[in-house]
């Protein structure tokens, strides 16, 4: 291992360092399991705003959407980004307060909770929507332990079972040690470091480029590449037509944020709902402007293999752009090396920022919504939060098992698992704050359409090719919409006391 190897994992190895301090820290907070999943509803306004949307990123930030503007150009990924964007800010100004007041009024401390609550149901939603929870983060977090142990197997030749075990095994003793704060604090950190490793990525391989002029030069040379109704076809060297169909395809990605359990809970968990709007703009400004310059980067990245300073890449392996462009920095002295070490940081933070929040999650739905509300088990507060640090810890290892094939795929997974979520719970969410005429037959058959045409879509439809190959979020959310509103108005309305506490939650 050469001296810059050597200080890149220095640096890699602080920053790890410092998520278990910090889960050692919060780890006397918890008393109780709403500390433990909700951090007492004690997150300030930043707090709120970032770690939300730290957890939202995943290194889907630092990987995918770069990888996705070097191949292929912007169109592609900006509309995406424009989806996520709009998503973003809608979930921000419709749901967050909505959910906040709700949830504190009826003391729903979980996602499958505030649904039992709302719609005054003992076991029916509480069971189906924690087992959608499990069934799709359960892989999810997999995907983020893979990818971290990917990330080192390709940086240091280390093994890729013992460096994904290591890094697994450092999420969740932080996460079972400080629960909802330690995820949430280590969640702002990570932000930080992702920004920190953006801004030095791009103006680096600017300067590799030859400047940014010659940025802009190249991508102006290749057909399409700068086009919003055109990708560039690397294999022909032309342009490609992109549809309107597939740009609502796109755009559907926003859509999935109305039913993210783990942005969601950030909103519930806000210490005061008026703090919200600042938390938005926050949140808002974060995003866009991250989400830009990771495009750029993708962009940059093109023009610094022109330039012959990196390989050229090629299909999955574009997603590496950052890490390559990481390791040419490394070699450019001593400094150089730690900023590359904190690059990479970025983005094992990006995963680790999602894992985290992910398993405490499908944790809070297996001990808390499982074990205790359907299945009716008793517990004292202490046994309680024992049961939840145990659980993280379970699927921790369900998760490590499903991870440890090295050519598992990452974005594939998340990308499926996000569909998953958006359907089966965004229209669920949504019908839930919006409409008092919503029932609990409704919520039901919303759940389960939406969660079952996922599969239908993905397995089924979307093969077929043409106008049927759309994201399978999209018609997914519409057809899981449709059933809440028709079975909803099929069966009876719920009673009065759930049509009093929707108003008193809808007055604030």
């Amino acid at each position: 291992m050469n001296t810059a190897s050597i200080l890149i994992m220095a640096a890699i190895l602080c920053y790890l360092g410092l998520m278990i301090v910090i889960g050692f820290r919060f780890s006397r907070t918890n008393t109780s399991t709403d500390d433990f999943y909700l951090g007492g509803r004690k997150l300030g306004p930043l707090v709120t705003a970032m770690s939300a949307e730290a957890s939202d990123m995943s290194s889907w930030l630092l990987m995918g959407l770069p990888g996705v503007a070097y191949l292929s150009g912007v169109c592609d990924a900006a509309w995406t980004a424009i989806g996520l964007a709009l998503g973003t800010w809608l979930n921000w100004f419709f749901v967050s307060k909505k959910i906040r007041c709700y949830s504190q009024q009826i003391g729903a401390i979980t996602i499958p909770d505030f649904f039992s609550k709302r719609y005054h149901d003992k076991n029916m939603l509480n069971c189906i929507a924690a087992i959608i929870i499990v069934i799709f983060f359960i892989p999810y977090t997999a995907s983020g332990f893979a990818a971290c142990g990917k990330l080192f197997s390709t940086l240091f030749g280390v093994d890729y079972l013992a460096a994904m075990i290591i890094c697994a095994v450092i999420i969740v003793a932080y996460t079972a040690l400080g629960g909802f704060l330690a995820a949430s604090t280590t969640d702002l950190i990570q932000s930080v470091v992702m920004t920190a490793a953006l801004i030095t990525v791009v103006l680096f391989s600017g300067y590799m480029a030859g400047g940014f002029d010659v940025v802009m030069e190249n991508a102006k040379a290749l057909p399409g590449y700068l086009s919003l109704t055109n990708t560039y076809d690397i294999a022909s060297q032309s342009a490609k037509p992109y549809g309107i169909i597939t740009i609502f395809s796109m755009l559907a990605w926003g859509l999935g944020y109305f039913g993210m359990p783990h942005v969601l809970l950030r909103f519930m968990a806000i210490e005061d709902e008026n703090k919200l709007t600042m938390s938005r703009r926050i949140a808002t400004v974060w995003v866009v402007i991250s989400m830009a310059v990771a495009i750029f980067i993708g962009i940059c990245g093109l023009a610094v293999s022109k330039a012959g300073r990196i390989d050229t890449l090629s299909g999955s392996d574009s997603e590496t752009i950052i890490v390559k462009i990481a390791d040419l920095l490394s070699t450019q002295g001593a400094a150089a090396a730690l900023l590359a070490g904190i690059i990479l940081a970025g983005i094992l933070a990006a995963t680790m920022s999602t894992a985290d929040s992910q398993l405490l999650a499908a944790s809070s739905s297996v001990s808390q919504n499982l074990l205790r509300d359907t299945f009716g088990i008793s517990m004292s507060k202490k046994a309680s939060l024992a049961a939840a640090r145990i659980t993280v810890l379970l699927i921790s290892i369900i998760a490590i098992f499903l991870a440890r094939d090295p050519s598992s795929s990452v974005f594939g997974i998340v990308s499926f698992a996000w569909a998953g979520f958006g359907a089966a719970f965004g229209p669920v969410m949504l019908c839930a704050l919006f409409w008092k005429r919503s029932n609990r037959f409704g919520a039901f058959a919303s759940m389960l359409s939406g969660g079952i045409m996922i599969f239908v879509w993905k397995y089924l439809v979307r093969p077929m090719g043409g106008a049927w190959d759309i994201y399978e979020l999209l018609p997914a959310f519409l057809i899981a919409l449709l059933f809440n509103i028709i079975i909803s108005l099929a069966t009876e309305k719920p009673d009065a006391a759930i049509e009093a506490e929707f108003e008193r939650a809808l007055k604030k």
